[in-house]
């Protein structure tokens, strides 16, 4: 996002008692030097909706004066240790920058964003130096003092103070043996690791650990619930504009809606429900920006195998930035979908739906699911697809094999038979090869035509194409292999 940092942060939080002595860092590998900062007063107010949402997810949003880094902080997860930390400016009121709420739309979606918390620091800090005289780690003997805010109390807010530790990577991508060897000097000084991940998860514990729900026990429920959660990660990435990031979110929402068609009944849906027809109509929306990224990464790859002389025309700014640029059309059309109330409401019904889940379930409880129907299915297709005749016909049955064998992939790995769901996605992705070939000898046509027309030269979109065509005959030979090991798998689970 134009005008804002962001970066990893790598950190262990310690707590400690008043008494405890900070400990010196001398004898530790690399660090050969120890600077005191003088010290800070920090002054930070937390922002949640009324139902925390954002702790909820781990996720911390907050405005903070004083302190060197003073402004907006929104901090994401990031793995084990890790945190990904966006700063924004401060701002003259105390409204929640746009550009960051945007980055966690997917999470308070149209409800209110408030303060909830107000945490003040005093900190005294040590900045560990190495051989080279780069700073490597930053130790921290915060003093805080915290206090909730509109928790509804009619005695006002509960102060809560304690002393805790911060030991914090510079370069968090790297330093990790290093991190390690500082948290055993800590531990070594009387510190124990922090009970929380935060300091405004301790301040919101008591209202967090009082509504933590229990995981779903039956598999297709907890493969729903992990891909809800997965759902959210890949809308920031979307938003972000990360890597195959549009491609993740449709693969994801394509899984959330097989599950559920292959499961409605557990989840009290009909066949026509109007969640289904959304998250197709959502996966529709991303489509348009995956079939142009794909398309343009598949040319330029293409294009650069090729003979110099081979490559005639201006064929790399019709084929690649032309996808590129309707990638970026594509793009902002999601966004907007994922900006918009009919997707928030979506991802409420989504949330309704996990949360639905009776906390008291066990695996005995659970209706099974089996991988049966699926698989019959997939045969079917199959069998219809070696009786048609036109090559138009043919890609559309083709494609179908592969639908039916995605909806296969996700049902067993839903119920746990791993080996049928392995096979499945040989089977998907072989087909999605030849499917990407379908829809590029397509597109390939319609830019020659256009080409033509210009009285460019088109021999080279004639050779991309053929080699399109080999590359589709090739998918449908390994296809009935594939189909001998799915059937070997399904054979094997039912035993």
């Amino acid at each position: 996002m134009p005008g804002n940092a962001r970066h990893l942060e790598v950190e262990r939080k310690f707590d400690v008692v008043d008494s405890t002595v900070s400990p010196s860092f001398e004898g530790i590998a690399a660090v050969t030097r120890v600077e005191k900062s003088p010290i800070q007063s920090l002054d930070a107010i937390y922002f949640d909706t009324p139902t925390q949402d954002l702790a909820r997810h781990k996720i911390t949003l907050r405005r903070r004066t004083g302190g060197a880094d003073a402004g907006w902080h929104l901090k994401l997860p990031a793995g084990p240790d890790a945190r990904t930390e966006i700063h924004a400016p401060l701002t003259s009121g105390n409204g929640v920058p746009a550009e960051l709420l945007d980055v966690v739309l997917a999470i308070v979606r149209d409800r209110p964003v408030e303060p909830v918390a107000r945490i003040t620091t005093q900190r005294e800090s040590q900045v560990l130096y190495g051989v080279e005289g780069d700073a490597l780690a930053e130790f921290s003997n915060d003093h805080v003092t915290a206090w909730t805010i509109g928790d509804g109390s009619d005695n006002g807010p509960a102060q809560q103070d304690w002393r805790e530790w911060e030991v914090e990577l510079v370069n968090g991508a790297a330093g990790g043996e290093l991190l390690n060897r500082l948290s055993n000097r800590l531990l070594d000084a009387g510190a124990a690791p922090a009970g929380h991940g935060s300091k405004l998860a301790r301040v919101l514990a008591a209202t967090l650990e009082h509504d933590v729900s229990r995981p779903p026990t039956d598999p297709v429920h907890r493969a729903m619930a992990e891909q809800v959660d997965e759902l959210l990660v890949w809308d920031r990435a979307v938003r972000a504009d990360a890597d195959d990031a549009v491609h993740q979110m449709r693969v994801t929402t394509r899984k959330i809606r097989s599950l559920l068609r292959d499961a409605h009944d557990s989840f009290g849906l009909s066949e026509g429900a109007w969640i289904l027809d959304e998250l197709r109509e959502l996966a529709g929306v991303l489509g348009v920006a995956r079939d142009a990224e794909v398309l343009a990464e598949r040319y330029e790859r293409q294009l650069g195998q090729l003979a110099p002389e081979l490559v005639r025309g201006p064929i790399r700014e019709r084929l690649v930035e032309g996808a590129r640029r309707r990638y970026q059309t594509g793009l902002r059309r999601s966004l907007i979908a994922m900006r918009s109330p009919r997707y928030f409401r979506l991802l409420d019904a989504l949330d309704a739906m996990v949360d639905e889940i009776p906390a008291s379930q066990s695996d005995a409880e659970a209706e099974p699911v089996t991988i049966d129907t699926a698989y019959r299915r997939v045969r079917k297709a199959a069998k219809a697809a070696a009786g048609q005749q036109s090559p138009h016909e043919r890609d559309e049955a083709v494609h179908r094999i592969r639908k039916r064998a995605k909806r296969l992939r996700y049902t067993a790995a839903a119920t746990g038979a791993e080996k049928v769901s392995e096979r499945a996605k040989e089977i998907q992705s072989l087909l999605g090869e030849h499917q990407d070939s379908v829809v590029s000898r397509e597109h390939l046509s319609q830019q020659a035509a256009a080409a033509h027309a210009a009285g460019e030269d088109t021999f080279t979109y004639g050779l991309l194409y053929q080699l399109e065509s080999d590359l589709a005959d090739s998918c449908r030979q390994k296809v009935g292999d594939a189909l001998h090991k799915l059937h070997k798998a399904v054979r094997k689970a039912r035993h």
